[in-house]
């Protein structure tokens, strides 16, 4: 090899090592390392390095614009609660730990299929919390489970996960045969059926009862909050019980106003339209309320508010000794009015309040829960009637009317690029632009979602994967690989899919997709084979992480919240590795023939 290969080898090494160590942000060691690269051909300009131009090239591939948009397409999902909508029906008849499993885990890996299951699995982890509190069991028995869903769902398409999106798009950039929407589905369906199989069967015997190191849960103040019955809702005609009332985890409803009559919050209770419901309970439980469609706040004040709702933010405030309206109920100081917010739930010691918000009179201490926008955190300050205020969670308020149009748009886009119509990035950008114009999300939340640093490391391995096959690196490697296989395609095939398998426990899976795909290539134009089985290897192999919290995104979401341990991972992910490995090898030859 000669020095722009050793240089492009020891490149792709330090980033490999520098990740494994995290030594510093994944983005910026991408970016670091492409850059040693830009530099040294632009001094030298020898032919055998990418120049500046085409080592940037990777940050205009239709793959990487694409999934920075599905990033905005699951924010207009998740804004609105079609997510809840769409599953809550579902899991909320859950009676045990095994069905909340099956009810979670088969609709992921399905819906994983079609939208970038990272943003997925960001949507549903409160959804899987909230059921994990109703059954009284703990969250890490559903959470990782939940990721590994994701994963293997998004095996079944190009769409479902970055990694196979951007390895579909280069290989095309090189000429490669086209891959079609579910030519990985020869492995990733069999694989995904397999794995549920095997999660709902020895989750509970593998996966230890953890707990996350900070609960909101732990809140010793005790919240009255009064929520009103849609009446034109899903829950008019309900029990307190069916309605999912009586499982909602650190809250009870105390009583029930209809009118004029106070009546007993019995389980089997039916609720009507504009009953007012009286509830106690924790702060993350009240901030839940507002995720249960057919639920309003008092008089619907917060929509009377001079802030659009997804300007809106809930707010914590105790009430001063300079406050104007001590020793005045809500409604005679005209809260609302004065302080443009809306009191959702008071707090008063450990103790409950009895009766309607509005009739709560204020007394030094208390602790409002108020929906306002960001500005009334500083504007309270200075007016000194209140004292610790500060955000709560951060959360905008859901646009539950425009659920179902977020729905719409995800199926229709789903179907559009599925049945080949029109590429995944033209139906993505359409779907982005969709979700605005209906007002599921603003602007501003959807570039919120979308995570740069994923799409400036897929951008950067791009680069550097070019550095290796121009250079001649990845021949010499791919070499390497068919000698250790001695020439056999399928041994050969086993090897790339195990190194790149590998490399994505240390790496991140998109860096490793990109530079397992030239090495990989090289070895079947080596053998001179078909390219496309090691291609659909690869993309499978990348996906393949269940070893560590650190090779895959939604493994990393789930670890601080889930409580894991990293030993937790490869207790019940070496199983599953496994499991995918040995689909791989047989479905892959047969389906793609060397």
């Amino acid at each position: 090899m000669d020095w722009p290969a050793v240089l492009s080898l020891l490149v792709a090494a330090g980033l490999l090592i520098s990740l494994a160590f995290r030594l510093a942000p994944t983005d910026v060691l991408a970016m670091a390392f492409l850059a040693v690269l830009v530099v040294v051909q632009d001094l030298t300009g020898t032919d055998k390095l990418p120049t500046p131009l085409e080592a940037v090239k990777g940050f205009g591939n239709p793959g990487l614009l694409t999934i920075g948009l599905l990033f905005a397409v699951v924010a207009g999902l998740e804004m609105t609660g079609a997510t809840k909508l769409a599953t809550g029906w579902f899991l909320d008849r859950a009676k045990t730990l095994r069905g909340a499993q099956l009810r979670i885990l088969a609709p992921v890996a399905g819906l994983s299929g079609f939208l970038n299951n990272t943003p997925v699995v960001a949507a549903l982890i409160p959804i899987v919390d909230d059921t994990a509190k109703r059954l009284h069991t703990s969250s890490s028995r559903l959470l990782l489970p939940l990721s590994y869903a994701a994963i293997i769902g998004g095996m079944c398409t190009v769409m479902g996960t970055s990694t196979n999106l951007i390895v579909r798009d280069e290989f095309a950039s090189r000429g490669g045969e086209p891959i079609s929407f579910f030519a990985p589905a020869v492995v990733g369906v069999p694989a995904a059926v397999l794995g549920v199989i095997y999660m709902v069967m020895f989750s509970n015997r593998l996966i230890p009862d953890r707990r996350a190191a900070v609960s909101a849960s732990d809140d010793p103040k005790k919240y009255t909050v009064e929520m009103l019955v849609d009446a034109s809702g899903p829950l008019v005609g309900k029990t307190i019980e069916d309605a999912g009332l009586r499982s909602l985890a650190g809250l009870y409803v105390a009583e029930i106003q209809r009118g004029d009559d106070v009546i007993a919050a019995k389980p089997n209770e039916r609720l009507r339209g504009d009953d007012a419901l009286i509830l106690v309970g924790a702060l993350d439980s009240v901030v839940d309320l507002r995720k249960i469609r057919g639920l309003l706040t008092p008089d619907d004040q917060g929509r009377k508010l001079e802030i659009p709702a997804w300007r809106r933010t809930l707010v914590e405030a105790v009430v001063s000794s300079r406050c104007s309206l001590l020793g005045k109920t809500i409604r005679e100081g005209r809260f609302r009015s004065n302080y443009n917010a809306a009191v959702v739930a008071v707090a008063r010691g450990d103790r409950r309040l009895e009766g309607k918000i509005g009739d709560v009179r204020l007394e030094t201490g208390d602790v409002l829960l108020l929906e306002a926008s960001p500005s009334f955190i500083h504007r309270a300050k200075e007016l000194r009637d209140f004292f610790l205020v500060s955000a709560v969670g951060g959360e905008a308020v859901r646009r539950h009317e425009k659920a179902w149009y977020a729905i719409a748009i995800m199926v229709t886009m789903v179907c559009v690029a599925a049945l080949g119509w029109v590429s995944i990035l033209t139906a993505a950008m359409v779907a982005t632009l969709a979700m605005l114009a209906c007002r599921c999300c603003t602007a501003h939340e959807a570039r919120r979602a979308v995570d740069w640093r994923i799409l400036i490391v897929i951008g950067a391995t791009i680069g550097i994967g070019s550095s290796l096959e121009k250079s001649g690196a990845a021949e010499a490697i791919a070499k390497g690989v068919i000698g250790l296989a001695q020439g056999n395609p399928k041994l050969t095939l086993a090897l790339v899919y195990l190194l790149t398998m590998l490399c994505t426990e240390l790496i991140t899976n998109t860096a490793a997709a990109l530079i397992m795909l030239t090495v990989s290539l090289g070895a079947a134009g080596t053998l001179g084979v078909n390219e496309t089985p090691f291609v659909i290897a690869v993309m499978i192999a990348a996906s393949a992480s269940f070893l560590t919290p650190f090779g895959y995104q939604t493994n990393l979401m789930v670890y601080t919240v889930g409580g894991y341990r990293v030993s937790d991972y490869l207790r019940f992910g070496l199983p599953l590795s496994l499991l995918v490995f040995v689909v791989a090898m047989v479905m892959i030859p047969w389906q793609f023939p060397f």
